[in-house]
């Protein structure tokens, strides 16, 4: 018995040596057919083809290999122990080879893999929450990371090619990357509800000349800064912005409690914000857009359909 196993050890050794020059991969196929049905004639018929056909095709591999796989006898075959072995090897080798072939057209169509996804917020019920959520939905073999950081830090991270796309506030251009406008919200000043404007219809930036910001460290913080800057550094000497390193729920909430104003995007209104009043800014020239930054070299499907979805909410109209 032992002596069989070394044979037929020897001999799948020997074999993987022939699998990419002299044994075709048919041949393999209609053998385990064989192993499965214990028959020439009901393996044949299985597969649709002549008994002659398969019985040839096993004999030149028991041939080719030096090894008898089969012992014949009137009423089918019966596996020899070197067969077993060889049977047992090739079936797990035939199903790992299937499986590449499947999960690799899988990849190829975006049905399967891994997508990389910079973000600077993710709130419930906002536009990009609710991309990702129909793109898992859509395609539940794809893995989505989330990465949530400053447009900054996404960037670098999308050239490092830790990341496949990013979403960020504003419309950026890069020489490096592509750029698309996805979709855009309303900037809308964010005021304590006992704030002396909070009963009006909306606010100018002038009206707010004379108001602490409040911004956060991190997200789309840095962008919040500079628009602000941008709007009243030439109106406002004395401009005063805060910087805090907390998350978006917690600067809201420092709003609430007179720490001072900030601005927002339309989503924001979406979190549960109790003591806060949202207002349009009215000399805001257009709403703020939101676009995704990718590289050119990524050729992933799984970014393709991503992208291709982003693309239909936008055109159908969905906002916020």
């Amino acid at each position: 018995m032992r002596r069989l196993r070394g044979h037929a050890n020897d001999a799948f050794r020997s074999s993987e040596t022939l699998l990419g020059s002299r044994i075709p991969l048919l041949s393999l196929i209609q053998t385990l057919a064989v192993a499965e049905y214990l028959n020439f004639r009901h393996a044949a018929k299985a597969m649709g083809i002549s008994q002659s056909s398969v019985s040839a095709r096993v004999k030149a591999l028991e041939e080719d290999l030096g090894i008898l796989l089969f012992e014949r006898h009137a009423r089918g075959v019966r596996l020899t122990e070197a067969g077993r072995h060889f049977i047992e090897r090739v079936a797990t080798s035939i199903d790992q080879l299937d499986h590449a072939v499947r999960t690799a057209g899988m990849v190829a169509r975006g049905e399967h893999g891994r997508l990389r996804v910079g973000i600077h917020a993710l709130i419930p019920g906002s536009f990009l929450a609710t991309l990702i959520e129909r793109y898992r939905e859509q395609h539940p073999g794809v893995d989505v990371e989330i990465a949530e950081g400053t447009a900054r830090e996404s960037v670098m991270q999308l050239r490092a090619n830790r990341l496949d796309l990013t979403f960020v506030a504003g419309s950026p251009e890069f020489p490096d990357c592509h750029a698309r406008r996805i979709w855009s919200e309303r900037l809308l000043a964010v005021l304590p509800a006992r704030h002396a404007l909070a009963d009006g219809a909306g606010v100018s930036w002038a009206d707010l000349a004379d108001d602490t910001f409040i911004v956060r460290q991190s997200g789309t913080g840095p962008q919040v800064h500079d628009h602000i800057v941008m709007r009243l550094a030439g109106n406002a000497p004395g401009l005063s912005i805060l910087r805090f390193d907390v998350e978006r729920g917690t600067l809201i909430s420092m709003v609430a409690q007179g720490y001072g104003v900030t601005i927002a995007g339309e989503a924001t209104t979406l979190l549960h914000a109790p003591g806060v009043t949202f207002l349009p800014i009215l000399d805001e020239p257009e709403p703020l857009p939101f676009s995704a930054i990718w590289s050119p070299h990524n050729r992933s499907p799984a970014l393709r359909g991503l992208l291709d979805l982003a693309g239909q909410m936008s055109r159908s109209g969905w906002s916020i």
